[in-house]
């Protein structure tokens, strides 16, 4: 199965093995309560996708990547102890908590959380003198005498052997225990993927074109050489910093990552067509309305690949500025909240912005990997800050606070609702070069298609609408009415998550 669907198990089996029935005991036992293993190619997700459950789901997350770890690790450390046996006092050995089971508890002691996911990745390319105590523990959920804590449900990955020439099998005896779950590369459940994190615009235009580079392993003289979904998304990272930075992109930056000769070769002369592209096509100006009839004759006559290319280039911005207007509405609720619970008197703007810097910093110390919330949550700490400055520095008495306090606000709902403008502006002149360039097309179909798949223009156009896009979608010429189109948008971004 996909990642998708596999994401989509492990919580389905988290739900159940969590449910309690009325008495509060877990209605199937621990015992039963099978660890699930996932097997497939390295770098396709497997490890992400944990950190997306735990989030999702509001339960715990401890990971170990057992190849960094060894037999004591796992045991414990010896140490001689004093008991009574047979009615007289011996010394025997026993062992301190497994470095494993105690980062359990302390991840419960410092959340709160009483229940959650131990992930063991790479299970099968452990060292030999630690086999035992792993194959122990998924068959019973214990190392040596320690138990795992209840409630905490154990994840392990691995690759298969074609991958990895260290990997050990495992018999049938303890596979006959693990709820085992095969895994296999989907570019098309990535690219949903790769929306929502914001991969950068030059290579998803790239692999809509080049699918079967997407994921690669050969074998070769030299070893393996390989291109995986991880080396994908963090060349994408380097490179939105290095743009950033003024800092080029070239072949020998991008084999860094891209760790196939002919993938890396093929991708860095796409990116100087993308580079090209930039400049010939304008993008601002065909976004802001100002572009000169010859763009899009110039597009008209261009080959299938620079088509696409710039459709690329098109997608990658509007789905820019709905992400900064997704970001801002997000900031506005919660500011919005802050405002509620300061006027209820639950909280002080005295106090609000440092017990909201905390929370941020908790976030970032789990490793939360939504880049989202936590350009949200800074925003926020950041706009309270500016709030009781203003406060403090106006001298605002203190029944005059809240009034104040509203009219701050009312600048950042200004805020949100310019970036809503110009991202349907932006839409609208976009739709506008494109009727002039390739009216009736398929690639204005698929532009159409694209804006639905993206996360962050479906969940604009679903807030906020866009009439551009609604009269170019065929669909809705059928149905004739806005409100199918949005609740099958919904329903795409229900699935996603």
């Amino acid at each position: 199965m996909n990642i998708k669907r596999a994401k989509n198990e492990i919580k389905n089996a988290l739900k159940a093995y969590l449910a309690t029935d009325e008495f509060g005991a877990y209605r199937i036992p621990p015992i039963r309560q099978r660890p699930i293993l996932l097997m497939g190619p390295p770098g396709i997700g497997k490890t992400q996708i944990m950190q997306q459950i735990a989030e999702e789901t509001g339960v715990g997350l401890v990971s170990y990547t057992l190849t960094h770890h060894t037999r004591q690790s796992a045991l414990g450390l010896p140490f001689i102890d004093k008991v009574m046996l047979g009615g007289e006092e011996r010394t025997v050995t026993a062992y301190t908590m497994s470095e494993i089971i105690a980062s359990v508890y302390r991840e419960m002691e410092r959340t709160g959380v009483k229940e959650g996911i131990l992930f063991l990745d790479e299970i099968n390319c452990i060292s030999e003198t630690l086999t035992p105590m792993m194959l122990q523990f998924l068959q019973c959920k214990t190392f040596g005498n320690q138990q795992l804590p209840a409630g905490w449900v154990v994840v392990a990955a691995g690759n298969p052997p074609e991958y990895n020439k260290s990997v050990r099998e495992f018999d049938v005896v303890t596979l006959d225990r693990v709820k085992k779950i095969d895994i296999e590369e989907d570019f098309g459940v990535w690219k949903e993927y790769a929306y929502r994190r914001g991969i950068h615009g030059a290579i998803l235009s790239y692999l809509e074109i080049r699918r079967e580079h997407f994921y690669r392993v050969e074998a070769t003289a030299d070893g393996l050489q390989f291109v995986t979904a991880r080396g994908w998304e963090d060349l994408s990272e380097l490179m939105q910093v290095y743009e950033s930075l003024g800092i080029p992109v070239d072949r020998q930056v991008v084999e860094q990552y891209l760790q196939l000769p002919q993938v890396a070769s093929d991708f860095t002369n796409y990116l100087q067509l993308y580079a090209k592209y930039k400049q010939v096509y304008r993008v601002d100006e065909l976004l802001s309305g100002t572009w000169e009839p010859v763009r899009a004759s110039e597009l008209r006559d261009a080959p299938f690949d620079e088509k696409l290319g710039v459709l690329g280039l098109l997608l990658s911005r509007l789905a820019d500025g709905a992400r900064e207007a997704y970001r801002l509405d997000a900031l506005t609720d919660a500011l919005h909240a802050d405002l509620l619970a300061i006027r209820e008197g639950e909280k002080a703007i005295a106090s609000l912005p440092d017990e909201k810097r905390a929370a941020l910093a908790d976030k970032r110390n789990g490793g939360s990997s939504d880049k989202d919330a936590l350009y949200v949550a800074s925003r926020e700490v950041e706009r309270l800050d500016a709030y009781r400055q203003t406060l403090m520095l106006e001298k605002v008495p203190e029944d005059q606070q809240f009034d104040r306090l509203k009219a701050l606000f009312s600048a950042d709902v200004d805020a949100r609702a310019a970036a809503a403008d110009k991202t349907d502006a932006e839409l609208a002149n976009a739709f506008a070069f494109l009727d002039a360039a390739i009216p009736d097309s398929q690639e204005l179909v698929l532009f159409a298609t694209e804006l639905t798949a993206n996360w962050f223009t479906s969940w604009f156009i679903q807030n906020f609408g866009c009439d551009a896009y609604f009269a170019h979608n065929k669909r809705l010429l059928f149905d004739d009415t806005q409100k199918q189109l949005l609740q099958d948008i919904e329903s795409a971004r229900n699935e996603e998550s």
